[in-house]
């Protein structure tokens, strides 16, 4: 997988920099929504046990946020860091997506149930695309897959207000952007993978936890958001949403 990074970076000129550039904003975002208290809705702390390796007795533990923060990294920390998958490449274990373990869960619903069964509704499903693209570079996904959805949502890319994109590998995701023309400001405006870890299967629940929770904290300031990822055979998937509380 990792190769396909570097293919990303040498074909469309993704330097180095702007690799690192992007894996610093990462975890200074994240950072910053820790601190805030802005992941506290959308995390259920985990309680369990374990065992002091010098003593060897039992300690509860709380397990309440993201441990893969690294708020003090900078790109001089980051420039001294070697290339993990090809010789003189350009991506590192600090500009690509952690290994991490996780779990998300998103309930999807017509309005009439969660109201019967008194649950919130955090945002209106609009539309959903998935497009194939050259397996060698497949994290180009979301920059095919988002106009499609978007589309599909009888919008244009200008109305969409937050974005979220899976920070598989810095090269991709800054490529994602640079290809669509989209304003830093509005994506992944708490962090991405790259800080908070990219566990396989549970990504697209956790990235839309975050962009349906961001929408709701900016009210009538954020209208329509994109949740959108790369897939590991060659595929970009995409799905739009409404912010509920705007009439």
């Amino acid at each position: 997988m990792g190769i396909t990074s570097e293919n990303v970076a040498e074909r469309y000129g993704i330097s180095r920099e702007a690799q690192d550039t992007a894996a610093v904003l990462s975890h200074a975002r994240a950072a910053a929504a820790t601190t805030s208290g802005r992941f506290k809705d959308e995390i259920i702390p985990i309680h369990t046990n374990v065992v002091d390796a010098k003593s060897g007795i039992v300690k509860p533990l709380v397990v309440s946020e993201d441990d893969g923060i690294r708020p003090d990294t900078t790109l001089e920390v980051l420039a001294r860091l070697k290339a993990v998958f090809k010789e003189n490449g350009s991506t590192t274990a600090g500009n690509a997506s952690q290994v991490s373990d996780g779990a998300g869960a998103v309930l999807l619903m017509r309005r009439d149930v969660a109201t019967r069964k008194i649950l919130p509704v955090l945002g209106i499903f609009r539309s959903f695309a998935v497009i194939g693209v050259d397996p060698a570079v497949m994290g180009i996904g979301p920059a095919a897959a988002i106009p499609a959805a978007v589309k599909g949502a009888g919008l244009h890319i200008t109305d969409i207000d937050l974005f979220e994109i899976n920070e598989a590998f810095a090269s991709q995701f800054t490529y994602c952007l640079e290809k669509l023309g989209l304003d830093h400001k509005k994506v992944n405006v708490n962090g991405g993978a790259i800080a908070l870890g990219h566990p396989l299967g549970a990504t697209g629940a956790r990235c839309t936890a975050t962009l349906l929770h961001e929408m709701q904290r900016r009210g009538k300031d954020c209208r329509f958001g994109v949740v959108s990822m790369c897939i590991g055979t060659g595929m970009g998937a995409a799905a739009v949403f409404e912010c509920s509380s705007i009439p």
